[in-house]
C-alpha cells in the first residue's frame, strides 16, 4: 500500500481550490492578455486579423505596440505566412473621402509611447492571400523594426466581423474583407 503524505494532500487540495476560484467567482482570464511578444523595450500586444471568405485577396492586421524604452523605433514592414506581401498602411479622412496609403518610410514608435494599429487607422495590409483565414486559428508572421529587427509573432484570426478591441467602428470595420468588394489600388500594386 502506498503512503501519501498529509502535506502533499493539503498542497494538492489548495492548488485545486485556487485553480477553481476564478471560475467559481465568475472571473475569467482574458486569453488575449497572454498573447504578446517582446523585443527589447517593445511589447507587441495581441496581434490579430479577421477571418476571410473564400476568394479574398487581402486582409488587415492589427496590434498594439508599447515602447517602454528611452529610444524611438520605427515599424518598417511585416511578414504574414498566408500572404504574398505585407505592408504598413494608414487610413485617414481627406475631406469626405477615406483614403488608404502605404507608409513608405514606416511608422514611428516614439519612446515611452503606445501605438495602436487598428481598423480605420494605422494597420498592416496582407495582400495576395494564399488561402482563406479561418477564425480560431493562428498565422505566423513577423513585425520588422528599424532598431529591434524582425520580431516573430502569431496573428490570432478572429471572426470576420471582429472590431478593434475598443469596439469602435469605422474604416476597415465598415469594409468587407470577404473578397466581395475590391478596394481601390492606391499603392501601385
Amino acid at each position: 500500500m502506498m503512503h501519501i503524505s498529509p502535506i502533499f494532500l493539503r498542497a494538492a487540495l489548495v492548488a485545486g481550490l485556487l485553480a477553481a476560484l476564478p471560475a467559481a467567482s465568475g472571473l475569467t482570464v482574458d486569453p488575449a492578455a497572454a498573447h504578446e511578444f517582446k523585443a527589447g523595450a517593445l511589447t507587441l500586444k495581441h496581434p490579430w486579423t479577421r477571418a476571410t471568405a473564400k476568394g479574398a485577396e487581402m486582409g488587415g492586421g492589427f496590434v498594439t505596440i508599447v515602447n517602454a524604452g528611452s529610444d524611438a523605433d520605427r515599424l518598417t514592414g511585416a511578414t504574414f505566412a498566408a500572404a504574398g506581401r505585407a505592408e504598413v498602411h494608414e487610413m485617414k479622412m481627406e475631406g469626405d473621402v477615406m483614403k488608404m496609403r502605404q507608409l513608405e518610410g514606416g511608422l514611428d514608435i516614439p519612446a515611452g509611447a503606445t501605438v495602436e494599429l487598428k481598423p480605420g487607422s494605422y494597420h498592416l495590409m496582407f495582400m495576395k492571400l494564399t488561402a482563406p483565414l479561418e477564425a480560431g486559428t493562428k498565422v505566423k508572421g513577423s513585425l520588422i523594426f528599424e532598431k529591434a529587427g524582425e520580431v516573430p509573432v502569431e496573428f490570432s484570426v478572429e471572426a470576420i466581423d471582429a472590431r478593434a478591441q475598443d469596439h469602435k467602428a469605422g474604416g476597415h470595420d465598415a469594409m468587407p474583407m470577404d473578397g466581395g468588394a475590391k478596394m481601390p489600388d492606391a499603392h501601385g500594386g
